[in-house]
C-alpha cells in the first residue's frame, strides 16, 4: 500500500485538545507518525501539500438513516456513502428504522453486505429493540450482536411497556451491549410538530412542551440506574433536560448523549412560512434552549454531534406542515454547519472534533477519532473558511430535504480518507 504524507497541516487533535502545524504520515490504513517533524521512508511516498489547513479525525456520524431496505428510493447505502465522504463523515452508524426493521440477523446481514459492496466509508449498523419496534417483545439481542450490530434502538418509537424495556435492557446489560433511546414522552409529544410557546399558538401548529423530554428522560435514566446498561440518548434539545442529565452522569452512570446538528444551529423561528424542511423530530427549539445546547456541548455534557440524517422525498414534505413528514438530511452539511459555531466563537475546533469524532469513537470503541500513532486513519482535510451557498439539488444523498438550502455557509471539504484511502476530493 501507498504511504501518504499529509504535510503543511493544520492538525486538530480533540483527545489532547490542541491545534498545531504539522503532518501526519500514513501507512497500510493506520496513522504512523504525527507532529511537526515527520521522518518519511525514501521512496515510495505520495506526498500531498495541504496548503494549511485543518487536518482532522472523519467524523463518526451516529444515528444516520439509510433507506435499505424498503425504502431506496430515498436513500441507499451508495448515495449515503457518497454523500457521506463529501462531507467528512467516515464511519455512519446506521439506525434501523427501516421496512423492514432490521431486527433478525438476516436483515442485518443484507444491509452489511449492502453496505460493504456500495459504500466508500465505513458502516455500522444499529438493530432494533424490540421486534418490528414494536415495544412489545425484545429482538434476539445476543444473535444480532454476534451478527455484528453495534447498538440497539427503536429509534422514535418509545417503548411504553417499562416491564418489556426492563427486560430489553437488562438483557443488554448482561451482554455488554449499547442501548439508544430517543427521550420523549409519546404521548405528550403525539401528533406534534412544533415546540409550545407563543410562535406555535401563532402559527396554529399542534405543539409539545419542552417536558416531555424531560420526562421521558427521567423515566429512563431510573431504568438505567436499575439495570446498569450502557446507554446512549440519541438528541438532547431543551435546557430543561440538562439538570437531570448532569445528575445521572454525576452518581456515574454509564451515560452519553448527544444532539442533532440541526437543534444546535437552529431554532423554532426558522420554520417561518411553515417550511417544511425544517419539521424535524423533536421540533426545533426556543433560542434560549439552542444556546443551553451549545453549552453543554462546550462542557461535555453533551457528548456526541450528529446530523441525525433523514431522507424524505419530495411527496413527503409538500405537505401542510403539521401533516409532512419530519426529518433532514445532513451527511454533506453536518460539517458546514457545526463550523457556525466555530466562527461564531462558541466552540474551538478542537471541542466541535470531541463531539463529532473522538467521544462517537469511545463510545463505540473504535480505533479511530483522534490524530494519535495506531489510530485508523479516517480523516478530513477542509478549509473553514471556504464560502458556499447550499445548492440541494447539488448534494449526493437521493432526498434532497435540507433545511440549509440555499444558506451562504463557511467550511468545505477537500479530501477525505477512510484506512488511508482517498474516497473523496472536492
Amino acid at each position: 500500500m501507498t504511504i501518504v504524507l499529509l504535510r503543511n497541516a493544520r492538525l486538530i487533535d480533540p483527545e489532547t485538545g490542541t491545534e498545531t502545524d504539522g503532518s501526519l504520515l500514513i501507512e497500510n490504513g493506520v496513522i504512523r507518525a504525527v507532529g511537526s517533524a515527520v521522518d518519511t521512508p525514501a521512496k515510495d511516498i505520495k506526498s500531498i501539500d495541504c496548503n494549511g489547513k485543518v487536518l482532522a479525525p472523519g467524523i463518526i456520524d451516529i444515528g444516520v438513516k439509510v433507506c435499505e431496505p424498503g425504502e431506496r428510493h430515498k436513500e441507499s447505502f451508495k448515495t449515503a456513502g457518497q454523500a457521506a465522504a463529501a462531507g467528512g463523515v467516515t464511519t455512519i452508524v446506521t439506525r434501523p428504522d427501516t421496512l423492514p426493521a432490521i431486527d433478525t440477523p438476516e436483515t442485518l446481514e443484507f444491509t452489511r453486505r449492502r453496505a460493504n459492496e456500495a459504500a466508500p466509508v465505513n458502516v455500522l449498523t444499529m438493530a432494533a429493540l424490540t421486534k418490528g419496534r414494536d415495544g412489545r417483545e425484545m429482538t434476539e439481542i445476543g444473535f444480532l450482536l454476534d451478527a455484528g450490530a453495534v447498538g440497539f434502538t427503536d429509534c422514535d418509537r418509545v417503548v411504553t411497556d417499562t416491564k418489556v424495556l426492563t427486560r430489553a435492557l437488562s438483557y443488554a446489560r448482561s451482554l455488554g451491549a449499547l442501548v439508544m433511546g430517543h427521550p420523549q414522552d409519546p404521548g405528550l409529544s403525539k401528533g406534534a410538530a412544533a415546540t409550545s410557546g407563543k410562535f406555535a399558538s401563532l402559527r396554529g401548529l399542534p405543539a409539545v412542551s419542552p417536558m416531555a423530554e424531560r420526562m421521558a428522560l427521567d423515566r429512563d435514566i431510573a431504568l438505567i440506574e436499575m439495570t446498569g446498561v450502557r446507554y446512549h440518548f440519541d438528541q438532547i434539545t431543551t435546557g430543561r433536560a440538562l439538570p437531570a442529565l448532569r445528575r445521572a452522569k454525576d452518581n456515574g452512570l454509564d451515560i452519553t448523549a448527544g444532539t442533532s446538528i440541526h437543534h444546535l444551529t437552529l431554532n423554532e423561528f426558522d420554520v417561518a412560512d411553515y417550511r417544511t424542511f425544517f419539521k424535524v423530530k423533536p421540533p426545533l427549539r426556543a433560542e434560549d434552549d439552542r444556546q443551553l445546547i451549545v453549552e453543554a456541548v462546550r462542557d461535555g455534557l453533551i457528548d456526541i454531534i450528529c446530523s441525525m440524517h433523514t431522507p424524505q422525498d419530495e411527496e413527503s414534505k409538500r405537505l401542510p406542515f403539521e401533516e409532512a413528514a419530519s426529518g433532514a438530511v445532513g451527511l454533506e452539511t453536518l460539517l458546514p454547519a457545526a463550523l457556525r459555531l466555530y466562527h461564531s466563537g462558541d466552540l474551538d475546533l478542537p471541542t466541535l472534533f470531541r463531539a463529532l469524532s473522538l467521544n462517537p469513537a469511545k463510545r463505540l470503541g473504535l480505533a479511530a477519532g483522534r490524530l494519535t500513532v495506531g489510530a485508523s486513519a479516517d480523516l478530513v482535510l477542509f478549509d473553514p473558511d471556504a464560502p458556499f451557498v447550499v445548492d440541494r439539488f447539488k448534494l449526493h444523498s437521493k432526498s434532497k430535504n435540507t433545511p440549509f438550502d440555499g444558506t451562504r455557509m463557511q467550511g468545505k471539504v477537500m479530501r477525505t480518507f477512510v484506512a488511508g484511502r482517498e474516497v473523496y476530493e472536492g
